[in-house]
């Protein structure tokens, strides 16, 4: 299964990197309108845990026995992720930009929960790890994710409110 392995990672990679892209377009085009970026400084420490996870599962997964079931969930994650991004539009990226005088979004995933990403982000930590049957590593990288996102929370909160 090496194969179907390599071909999992090489979709989330490529899915991951053209996130990246979009959200550096969105963050400039934000800038440029006046917007501002909060919470600058533990920025780093959300890409690494994002890097080492991937990293963890490339250097691990292949090879392994795949829990197709666990997949099929993991792709449905990334059809919520499609949702949020799709419902900020022009508005979502992986830093934090706040726009003055923009209104909070209050549709889609929104209407449910106050941080719909931040919540698949720690589902699909854990769950591409268990598919392949790597709970080490969902573990590890769930706390690492948890422990980042007290942070990348409490600072979104604080720069919305205002």
């Amino acid at each position: 299964m090496t194969w179907a392995a390599i071909a999992i990672l090489s979709l989330v990679t490529a899915q991951r990197l053209a996130e990246l892209w979009l959200s550096n377009r969105n963050t400039r085009r934000l800038l440029k309108q006046g917007a501002v970026e909060v919470g600058r400084g533990h920025y780093p420490l959300i890409i690494a845990v994002h890097v080492a996870w991937l990293a963890a599962l490339w250097w691990f997964a292949p090879g392994r026995p795949i829990v197709w079931p666990l997949v099929i969930a993991f792709a449905l994650l990334q059809l919520a992720r499609v949702w949020v991004i799709k419902t900020l539009g022009r508005r979502w990226t992986t830093r934090i930009i706040v726009l003055p005088g923009a209104p909070l979004v209050r549709r889609g995933p929104y209407q449910f929960v106050d941080h719909p990403n931040y919540l698949i982000i720690a589902l699909e930590i854990a769950v591409l790890p268990l598919a392949f049957g790597l709970a080490g590593v969902a573990l590890v990288f769930s706390v690492l994710n948890a422990a980042a996102l007290s942070v990348r929370i409490r600072a979104e909160n604080e720069a919305l409110s205002r």
